[in-house]
Protein backbone atom coordinates (compact mmCIF):
# COMPACT_ATOMS: atom_id res chain seq x y z
CA UNK A 1 0.00 0.00 0.00
CA UNK A 2 1.25 3.42 -0.93
CA UNK A 3 1.55 5.89 1.95
CA UNK A 4 0.78 9.51 1.11
CA UNK A 5 1.56 12.53 3.26
CA UNK A 6 0.30 15.98 2.32
CA UNK A 7 1.63 19.33 3.48
CA UNK A 8 1.39 22.99 2.55
CA UNK A 9 -2.12 23.89 3.61
CA UNK A 10 -2.89 26.99 5.61
CA UNK A 11 -5.07 30.02 6.12
CA UNK A 12 -4.77 32.80 3.55
CA UNK A 13 -6.74 35.71 2.19
CA UNK A 14 -8.55 35.64 -1.11
CA UNK A 15 -6.18 36.19 -4.01
CA UNK A 16 -3.22 34.55 -2.29
CA UNK A 17 -1.35 31.44 -3.35
CA UNK A 18 -0.51 28.14 -1.70
CA UNK A 19 1.47 25.13 -2.85
CA UNK A 20 0.44 21.72 -1.61
CA UNK A 21 2.84 18.79 -1.64
CA UNK A 22 2.21 15.08 -1.34
CA UNK A 23 5.09 12.70 -0.71
CA UNK A 24 4.53 9.06 -1.57
CA UNK A 25 6.38 6.22 0.11
CA UNK A 26 6.29 2.47 0.02
CA UNK A 27 6.15 2.23 -3.76
CA UNK A 28 7.59 4.01 -6.76
CA UNK A 29 4.53 5.89 -8.02
CA UNK A 30 6.07 7.11 -11.27
CA UNK A 31 3.68 4.86 -13.21
CA UNK A 32 0.63 5.82 -11.16
CA UNK A 33 -2.21 8.20 -11.74
CA UNK A 34 -2.19 10.75 -8.92
CA UNK A 35 -4.52 13.54 -8.01
CA UNK A 36 -6.02 15.94 -5.55
CA UNK A 37 -9.52 15.84 -4.12
CA UNK A 38 -11.11 18.32 -1.75
CA UNK A 39 -14.00 18.26 0.65
CA UNK A 40 -15.54 21.43 2.09
CA UNK A 41 -17.34 21.10 5.44
CA UNK A 42 -20.74 19.49 4.99
CA UNK A 43 -20.21 18.85 1.28
CA UNK A 44 -19.24 15.91 -0.88
CA UNK A 45 -15.66 15.25 -1.88
CA UNK A 46 -14.79 16.39 -5.40
CA UNK A 47 -11.90 15.77 -7.71
CA UNK A 48 -9.79 18.86 -8.32
CA UNK A 49 -6.79 17.97 -10.45
CA UNK A 50 -5.17 14.82 -11.78
CA UNK A 51 -2.00 13.86 -13.56
CA UNK A 52 -1.26 10.57 -15.24
CA UNK A 53 2.06 8.85 -15.77
CA UNK A 54 2.44 10.62 -19.14
CA UNK A 55 2.07 13.94 -17.27
CA UNK A 56 -1.29 14.63 -18.93
CA UNK A 57 -3.38 16.77 -16.59
CA UNK A 58 -7.08 17.15 -15.92
CA UNK A 59 -8.80 19.85 -13.88
CA UNK A 60 -12.26 20.54 -12.58
CA UNK A 61 -13.69 23.60 -14.34
CA UNK A 62 -13.74 25.73 -11.20
CA UNK A 63 -9.93 25.70 -10.85
CA UNK A 64 -8.83 25.82 -14.48
CA UNK A 65 -6.37 28.65 -15.05
CA UNK A 66 -5.71 29.04 -11.31
CA UNK A 67 -4.40 25.65 -10.15
CA UNK A 68 -1.53 23.66 -11.60
CA UNK A 69 -0.83 20.04 -10.77
CA UNK A 70 2.64 18.63 -11.28
CA UNK A 71 4.79 15.76 -10.14
CA UNK A 72 8.45 15.05 -9.58
CA UNK A 73 8.90 11.40 -10.33
CA UNK A 74 12.43 11.33 -8.97
CA UNK A 75 11.15 12.58 -5.61
CA UNK A 76 7.92 10.52 -5.67
CA UNK A 77 6.13 13.79 -4.97
CA UNK A 78 2.95 15.41 -6.23
CA UNK A 79 2.26 19.14 -6.11
CA UNK A 80 -0.70 21.46 -6.44
CA UNK A 81 0.09 25.11 -7.05
CA UNK A 82 -2.99 27.15 -6.17
CA UNK A 83 -3.09 30.77 -7.29
CA UNK A 84 -5.80 33.42 -7.03
CA UNK A 85 -7.45 31.50 -4.24
CA UNK A 86 -11.12 32.09 -3.60
CA UNK A 87 -13.23 31.63 -0.47
CA UNK A 88 -14.95 28.73 -2.19
CA UNK A 89 -11.62 26.90 -2.46
CA UNK A 90 -11.67 26.39 1.31
CA UNK A 91 -11.67 22.67 2.03
CA UNK A 92 -9.67 19.74 3.27
CA UNK A 93 -7.43 18.72 0.39
CA UNK A 94 -6.48 15.09 -0.07
CA UNK A 95 -3.82 13.49 -2.21
CA UNK A 96 -4.79 10.20 -3.85
CA UNK A 97 -3.05 7.60 -5.98
CA UNK A 98 -3.96 4.56 -8.04
CA UNK A 99 -1.71 2.04 -9.74
CA UNK A 100 -2.95 2.91 -13.20
CA UNK A 101 -1.02 4.70 -15.95
CA UNK A 102 -4.13 6.68 -16.89
CA UNK A 103 -6.60 8.46 -14.63
CA UNK A 104 -9.97 7.65 -16.17
CA UNK A 105 -12.42 7.12 -14.62
CA UNK A 106 -11.86 10.00 -12.22
CA UNK A 107 -13.92 8.85 -9.27
CA UNK A 108 -12.80 8.80 -5.67
CA UNK A 109 -13.77 5.15 -5.30
CA UNK A 110 -11.23 4.30 -7.99
CA UNK A 111 -8.34 5.53 -5.82
CA UNK A 112 -7.23 3.07 -3.13
CA UNK A 113 -4.50 5.20 -1.57
CA UNK A 114 -5.19 8.44 0.29
CA UNK A 115 -3.32 10.90 2.44
CA UNK A 116 -4.59 12.28 5.72
CA UNK A 117 -5.49 15.64 4.23
CA UNK A 118 -4.29 19.21 4.61
CA UNK A 119 -6.64 22.09 5.40
CA UNK A 120 -6.91 25.11 3.14
CA UNK A 121 -8.88 28.07 4.44
CA UNK A 122 -9.40 31.18 2.33
CA UNK A 123 -10.93 34.26 3.90
CA UNK A 124 -12.35 37.32 2.19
Amino acid sequence: QVQLVESGGGSVQAGASLRLSCVASGYNVSGYCMGWFRQPPGKEREGVAFINADLVTTYVDSVKGRFTISRDKAKNTLYLQMNSLKVEDSAMYYCAARSSWYCNPIRDVAFPSWGQGTQVTVSS
